[in-house]
């Protein structure tokens, strides 16, 4: 293990003394193990500055301590980080929210930094914050081109890195990763839900609010139905994407899934009266495997299953890979095309939503729901 997981990153002294021109900062960051790879931006005072003024929070404003190396968060720090990954100020505030949220202990950030797994958190921003940042939530909003999804993400990635510690093969100990350890940051598409928000429906926020939320989970996997003219048809070839062996919730049924259903999907299925209650129940009857299919796979004798499940002797019973419809989280984003996504739990997690506040029409710091 390097120097670098034991001597979380943030000192001030090595803040004013990195050097302002981009080479040479980048060098000096290599020096430090700061970073992702990519080239970062110098976390210079007056830009740190910025980003604290713009969520109304002070440098030394404690968040907690960020797993695995149980670096202090202050406020500095993940403002020093949003920095080095290209945020506007204007976007911090989100940062923050998310940040506080992976802290909170139901999300288990201690696992999702140290498995094996190639967990990453998702970010999901919700609320008038999408527009009045400049999130991309509709065509390609889990892809590129949009400075806000991509500097958000990243810096999410780059706190997880520099103060928690989690650099690939020491902290972080995923066996092959996923290109989501970059960044992984994406909006609900709202205007195009047929369905209320889910962070008015899911987490009982106002429709008002701006909001975050966090998910341990893996890439997006592709739901391609150019066919279906029904809820039904649209998700049968959902919960094909949902039962399958490979993934941790067949053994972690206490895990979630997150269901990403393009407008042109969700559009298919509220047309034949769903709500999202009867996405989350019918994919909770459907989207199952056989205990005969289970034994075969390789998750078999290290499944941690609640007791109803664990008793069950008969190879032919169908069982649900997640302990309540519930665990289907399901919401609206993305653009034309009929495409949806299923992103599988790392399962030893649960996601978290929370408010980001506003005040005077900008967002102003956060606080929990």
């Amino acid at each position: 293990m390097s120097a670098n997981v034991g001597r979380p990153f943030g000192d001030h002294d090595e803040w004013s003394q990195a050097p302002s021109d981009v080479t040479e900062f980048l060098e000096y960051a290599e020096k430090l193990g700061w970073g992702d790879g990519l080239p970062l931006v110098p976390p210079t005072a007056a830009a740190i500055t910025a980003m604290l003024d713009a969520a109304g929070l002070d440098a030394d404003e404690s968040l907690g301590v960020m797993p695995p190396a149980e670096g202090l968060v202050t406020a500095a720090k993940v403002a020093a980080n949003a920095v080095l990954a290209g945020c506007t100020p204007q976007a911090f505030p989100v940062v923050v929210a998310a940040v506080q949220a992976m802290l909170e202990p139901r999300f288990n950030l201690n696992g999702v930094q140290s498995t094996t797994h190639p967990v990453a958190p998702l970010v999901i921003v919700h609320g008038p914050v999408v527009e009045r940042v400049g999130f991309n939530a509709r065509a390609g909003t889990f892809g590129p081109g949009c400075r806000a999804n991509a500097t958000v993400g990243r810096a999410i990635r780059l706190c997880l890195l520099n103060i928690g510690g989690a650099r690939p093969g020491e902290g972080d100990r995923s066996t092959q990763g996923q290109p989501s350890k970059y960044t992984h940051c994406i909006a609900e598409n709202a205007a195009e839900s047929p369905w209320p928000s889910y962070a008015v429906e899911g987490a009982g926020l106002s429709p008002s609010d701006g909001a975050v939320t966090v998910f341990g989970g893996e890439n997006p996997h592709n739901v391609n139905d150019h066919v279906s003219t029904g809820a039904v048809g649209i998700l049968s070839t959902v919960a094909s994407n949902v039962a399958v062996l490979g993934a941790n919730n067949a053994h972690y049924s206490g895990g979630e899934f997150f269901v990403v259903l393009g407008p042109e999907h969700a559009a298919t299925a509220a047309g034949s009266g769903f709500r999202r209650r009867d996405v989350q129940m019918w994919l909770y009857e459907k989207a199952r495997l056989s205990l005969g299919e289970l034994k075969r796979g390789g998750m078999w004798g290290m499944q941690a299953w609640p007791a109803w499940k664990d008793s069950e002797t008969d190879d032919g019973v169908r069982l649900p890979l997640v302990d309540s419809p519930d665990d289907f989280r399901v919401l609206v984003a993305g653009g034309p095309g009929k495409h949806s996504s299923v992103l599988p739990s790392f399962g030893a997690t649960r996601s978290v939503t929370r408010r980001v506040a506003v005040a005077d029409g900008q967002p102003r710091g956060t606080r929990g729901t």
